[in-house]
């Protein structure tokens, strides 16, 4: 019977630890970690390492694509990365020389002169769009019915003249809004690259027709940056927009615009009109500048507003025709200087505190006792409170009123509505020394910019 071998102590001194005896036992020690920690399944998929750079465009001039590249790094056992080892993204060169090959033609057009087919005969090629995979290098044998395929196309070559879509390994692959090549990232309805609605705000309002009254009617201001405009209208009227310049792109000045396609405010904006009242108006945006939206009511022949019947004193239809005797008439005293109402605060006090401020054409003029009335034709409503009339009268409280309107010309007019307290009189009040300026682009910019600043 053996005897029992006494186990062998060991004593390390204090803050003395033990090192592997080489660097081969280290490895082992680690290896095996590594090889009990992996047995049984697949423990997740690998890692990838950061994108490189992007490559060079494709293309010398037009569209054409980058790639960028990545490494998937893995133990043994691990499932591959999750993903793709490239990415692809569209790239803009400068528009290419009227006349200059396209890629497919010049990509068909290394094959000339050589021989195919094991024959020694040659050709010439064009490319062949009538093939099933538009990603394949499809060449026509010119004079020939003919076609044969090299291959695939080289990345960066358009899927056929005038696609958006570009061939990426044998694939044709449209860009999402981010710019990627096969990628699902679509704008949502605010402009946003895969957004969720939430960044802009839905603007709808219900626009009354103006009934019998005539003139362009503000609808509502459409705001720069505004996407996907649509506008319906159902009337005997029309729809007229006009550009932040003042000038009117569609349905101005009185004229009827064809339907079609008109740029506007840096998008194009499609009018359509049926046979019936029913018009429409789309945009898709965004919009670079403010378009104001009217509604172009008919003139229908509506009589300005006229004085008041205790204003003009009755005559007889029949009586007998009384010749005064001649008095001197009175040399009118002249009119004393108007005082000075320019610069921005008068333009707000008298754009906030009125009732209508619109542009005018002032067709005569007729002084009354210590009055004064104009007729004018209203062309441009920035503001009313009640409607107004294509033709309307505007008074000014004095024989010399001021500012003075010149016959013939046109003016931005802020007026107020006054009305007798028995009734009897609705008038436009134009108030002395009020804002009355000949329109101009300039001044139809500024009286914009003063209604933003007016409180609510």
């Amino acid at each position: 019977m053996g005897k029992l071998r006494p186990e062998k102590e060991e004593h390390l001194a204090p803050g003395y630890t033990r090192r592997p005896r080489s660097l081969w036992n280290l490895l082992l020690l680690l290896w095996t970690f590594l090889n009990c920690g992996l047995e049984g399944n697949a423990q997740g998929p690998g890692e990838w390492t950061p994108w490189g750079s992007w490559s060079r465009c494709s293309s010398s001039c037009g569209r054409g694509l980058s790639v960028r590249s990545r490494r998937c790094i893995r133990f043994p056992r691990e499932e591959l990365c999750w993903g793709d080892t490239h990415e692809y993204r569209l790239c803009q060169q400068p528009d290419c020389p009227p006349g200059a090959m396209p890629f497919r033609d010049l990509q068909c057009a290394l094959y000339n002169g050589h021989p195919i087919l094991g024959t020694q005969k040659t050709y010439q090629w064009v490319p062949f769009y009538g093939a099933p995979n538009q990603c394949d290098l499809n060449c026509l044998a010119a004079g020939h019915d003919f076609y044969h395929s090299f291959g695939r196309v080289l990345d960066g070559t358009p899927c056929s003249p005038g696609a958006q879509g570009l061939c990426v390994a044998g694939r044709c692959l449209s860009a999402g809004c981010d710019g990627l090549l096969g990628s699902d990232a679509r704008e949502d309805r605010c402009g946003r690259c895969g957004g969720a609605n939430d960044s802009c705000l839905f603007v709808q309002r219900v626009f009354r027709d103006a009934g019998a009254f005539a003139g362009y009617w503000n609808v509502t201001l459409i705001p720069e940056g505004a996407r996907h405009i649509r506008a319906a209208h159902r009337s005997r009227n029309h729809l007229a927009l006009m550009g932040g310049d003042g000038r009117y792109v569609l349905n101005g000045n009185w004229a009827v615009s064809p339907a079609g396609t008109y740029e506007a405010a840096g998008t194009r904006v499609i009018y359509t009109r049926a046979t019936g009242p029913e018009e429409t108006l789309r945009a898709a945006g965004p919009t670079s500048e403010d378009l104001l939206l009217q509604a172009q009511a008919q003139v229908l022949g509506w009589s300005p507003r006229q004085p008041q019947p205790r204003e003009v004193d009755p005559q007889p239809l029949e009586s007998p025709t009384v010749i005064p005797p001649r008095t001197p008439i009175p040399t009118p005293e002249p009119c004393p200087p108007c005082p000075d109402t320019r610069g921005r605060a008068h333009r707000l006090l008298h754009y906030c505190g009125s009732d209508f401020v619109f542009q005018a054409h002032v067709l005569g003029r007729v002084r009354q006792a210590q009055e004064t009335r104009y007729e004018v034709r209203v062309q441009l409503i920035y503001k009313n409170r009640s409607p107004l009339r294509a033709l309307e009268y505007v008074w000014a409280p004095s024989r010399c009123p001021c500012p003075p309107l010149a016959l013939h010309r046109d003016y931005l007019l802020a007026a107020r509505r006054l009305i007798s307290p028995d009734g009897t009189q609705d008038r436009l009040l134009l108030p002395h020394a009020g804002y009355a300026r000949l329109w101009s682009p300039a001044e139809d910019s500024r009286v914009r910019l003063a209604a933003r600043h007016c409180p609510l």
